[in-house]
């Protein structure tokens, strides 16, 4: 563990609504009391507004899915980092396997994020991993070296300033999860990478289905700092029994 406090960041995803979100808010603070760890929940856009609100002044920050690569202008449907800032985002995700998958986002189109994110005085989430076949064929150390190194390229002296998290992209919503064996020797591998950019301190958080059964042994690992969580996000009891594990 190189930094102080773990981070548990949940990611909803596609999901909510106004009444599910004020319930499942309600939920998470009428429970969360004063944790040992950092918490933050990164929300669709449309919902900055409401979360943002229910959140200010407690012990949770307010997070986006993703953020333009552009400050401003002709890019319909995009959100600046700027805007992100109006609404008190703190974190917000960039690289997640989805856009990778779904929107063919490149590590330079991430590493372009990140550096927006951070110009715009946000936290880049910088999320990578392997697909199953990379996986198999032995390629997972060189696939996530590249798209961490695409990013840290980019940063420069302010790569110390990210969060990266490792998701191995066949263990996101198919309910396999690596082993804290296999996820540790991935991380320590970041973390060298990280240590030879003079961004040691980076947390490292884990992606791939930890929830309220496999956090404490995940979370156990020496190099992992943290998770971020999909679906067990969305179900306040399970995302309070990772924060517990975290803050343990």
């Amino acid at each position: 563990m190189q930094n102080n406090k773990k981070l548990i960041a949940g990611n909803w995803k596609m999901n909510g609504g106004l009444a599910a979100n004020a319930a499942l808010l309600d939920g998470i603070l009428a429970g969360l009391g004063t944790p040992g760890c950092d918490v933050a929940v990164c929300v669709p856009a449309p919902y900055l507004a409401q979360v943002g609100e229910r959140v200010q002044g407690t012990a949770v920050a307010l997070g986006a899915q993703d953020v333009s690569a552009h400050r401003q202008g002709a890019y319909t449907g995009e959100v600046s980092g700027a805007m992100l800032g109006d609404f008190g985002v703190r974190y917000v995700l960039v690289g997640h396997s989805e856009r990778r998958q779904y929107h063919a986002e490149t590590d330079a189109t991430v590493a372009a994020k990140a550096v927006a994110a951070l110009d715009a005085g946000l936290t880049p989430v910088v999320c990578i991993g392997e697909t199953l076949a990379e996986r198999e064929a032995g390629d997972t150390a060189a696939v996530v070296g590249r798209q961490l190194a695409a990013v840290l390229s980019a940063l420069g002296e302010r790569a110390a300033q990210i969060v990266v998290a490792y998701e191995p992209v066949w263990a996101i919503g198919t309910g396999r999860t690596a082993t804290p064996e296999q996820a540790q020797a991935v991380h320590a591998d970041l973390r060298a990478q990280l240590a030879a950019a003079d961004a040691a301190t980076v947390r490292v958080l884990y992606g791939g289905s930890m929830n309220a059964i496999n956090a404490a042994e995940l979370l156990g690992q020496p190099d992992i700092d943290g998770g971020l969580i999909g679906g067990a996000s969305l179900k306040a009891p399970d995302f309070l029994a990772i924060v517990g594990a975290a803050s343990a």
